[in-house]
């Protein structure tokens, strides 16, 4: 694959208002009625989610945080539960800072998700808070937004002690201690994975990412950016390794999350073979149809029903109550939202390969993926350093991440290259925010880690020790070290 490159004109800071924000990289632009579709239409969604203007090309990014309970009573500290933790925190989201309950409710009704100006707030199985912010023209708009939601979600979780830690796996916590959150999709998925893997349920209750969205113009495009994208994922997964510990312990891996996606569901997770081979959105759909379903939504019931997507598009399916439902434009994207591989079309881009990371880190995906994919000249210098791998050496290269990081002298290599390429690209396109600097500045953050080799599983690593264990001051200190938003765990020697 060749990614041509073409002359590059200085882009100029292009304001969007927040119609077209939701607008963008969203299955709800498509307008799509709930009715049958065959698979010859699957492909209508990647052509409308192209976006030929290149300056109209927007940025939106995801980060998932662990949360916990530090009690004022002195007892231990505990992972959230919905009814008494998670709830109060929508409920004062929503009251001090506008966010307003989403259209998806739990099992019995309960508010599971908040919306606002293109962006929402959702839970994850184990508890797990995300934000997935609203598309955005450029990293300074999303570091913005992402500086608003420490601010509100601190104020909010303070009267509630409560803490949200940024971990790529929850460092302390059995699978046992997580408790479930009370959304349909979740049981289902709960009862058919662990069939599939064995760590599913560690993924589900303990596993946290920040994910960064990309546009395409064009189905050529999008191949190219696609490939690249699973090219650079190992390096990803090294830079930004940030998961060390198992119930106290550590691992020897710089990100116990990336090894427990391994042994998850291999239909559906990883690296397709078919990024690395000639791209058509038509053998993208045809991978996909052929990942096992895990259920039918229809009036907010969720009905398990685990046949590949190929075939309920032939037949169709037949609830429990005798009611036959042909497959829509809805539940194909409800489809691509349950495949989970390294690099996916959802339809937009999205990077994947990422452990969570605190504020330090968190804005440095974007602008690394943006300074990649979104200037050719760099896309062209970076696939050319990444496209003589073998199939065989790429899967190499991310276990070598999962297990080193960037500790790894060849990942760390690659990282510095990659790195640059985007730091002259960001710099190139010399979009600035007010105090006159270009979307470069979210890299420097990378810098001591690509100068030393070390990922920020290793920098916790020195901070905390091997094995903090998983007793009152182990607890209290991990939840230091990732420590994202809400109150602080005491520190003894502070007594």
């Amino acid at each position: 694959m060749s990614i041509p490159s073409r002359a590059q004109s200085r882009a100029l800071v292009v304001h969007v208002d927040n119609d077209r924000k939701r607008d963008a990289m969203s299955p709800q632009r498509q307008n799509f009625s709930d009715q049958p579709i065959t698979r010859e239409e699957l492909v209508d969604g990647f052509v409308r989610a192209q976006r030929p203007d290149q300056s109209t090309h927007l940025i939106g990014t995801e980060l998932e945080k662990l949360g916990v309970v530090i009690p004022t009573d002195g007892s231990p500290i505990r992972p959230v539960d919905y009814e008494h933790h998670v709830l109060p925190t929508l409920r004062g989201l929503h009251r001090q800072f506008g966010w307003e309950a989403g259209a998806d409710r739990g099992t019995s009704g309960e508010i599971v998700e908040l919306t606002r100006n293109g962006a929402s707030i959702t839970l994850e199985p184990g508890g797990q808070l995300e934000l997935s912010g609203a598309p955005m023209t450029n990293v300074h708009e999303t570091c913005a937004e992402f500086s608003e939601h420490y601010e509100e979600l601190h104020a909010v979780s303070q009267s509630l002690s409560l803490a949200w830690m940024a971990a790529g796996h929850h460092p302390w916590a059995t699978r046992e201690q997580i408790n479930w959150m009370p959304k349909g999709r979740y049981a289902v998925m709960g009862s058919y994975l662990p069939t599939r893997g064995t760590r599913a349920l560690d993924m589900m209750l303990r596993t946290c990412t920040v994910q960064a969205n990309f546009d395409y113009a064009s189905e050529a495009q999008c191949g190219q950016r696609f490939a690249l994208a699973n090219a650079f994922a190992p390096v990803l997964t090294a830079i930004f390794a940030n998961s060390p510990y198992l119930e106290g312990r550590s691992t020897g891996l710089a990100s116990i999350r990336s090894q427990v996606w391994l042994d998850v569901d291999p239909d559906r997770c990883g690296v397709p073979k078919l990024a690395f081979e000639p791209f058509t959105y038509e053998r993208y759909v045809d991978w996909a149809i052929d990942v096992p379903m895990f259920f039918v939504k229809r009036d907010g019931v969720y009905h398990p029903h685990h046949v590949p997507f190929r075939k309920f598009l032939q037949e169709g399916f037949v609830d429990a109550k005798g009611n036959r439902h042909e497959a829509t434009h809805r539940d194909w994207f409800l489809h691509l939202s349950t495949v989970f591989p390294e690099v996916r079309l959802k339809p937009h881009i999205e990077l994947r390969s990422a452990d969570a990371v605190g504020s330090r880190h968190v804005c440095a995906l974007p602008a690394l993926g943006k300074g990649l994919l979104y200037d050719d000249d760099a896309a062209g210098q970076a696939w050319e350093l990444l496209a003589n791998f073998s199939y065989e050496e790429r899967m190499g290269l991310w276990q070598d991440a999962i297990t080193h990081g960037l500790r790894s002298p060849q990942l760390q290599t690659l990282a510095r290259r990659l790195v640059d390429l985007a730091r002259v690209a960001l710099d190139r396109m010399d979009i600035r925010d007010d105090k006159g600097r270009t979307e470069a500045r979210f890299l420097d953050r990378l810098e001591p880690l690509l100068d030393q080799g070390i990922s920020p599983a290793h920098e916790t690593l020195a901070q905390v020790g091997e094995s903090p264990g998983t007793g009152a001051s182990g607890r209290a200190a991990l939840v230091r070290a990732y420590h994202f938003a809400g109150v602080d765990a005491p520190d003894p020697t502070d007594s």
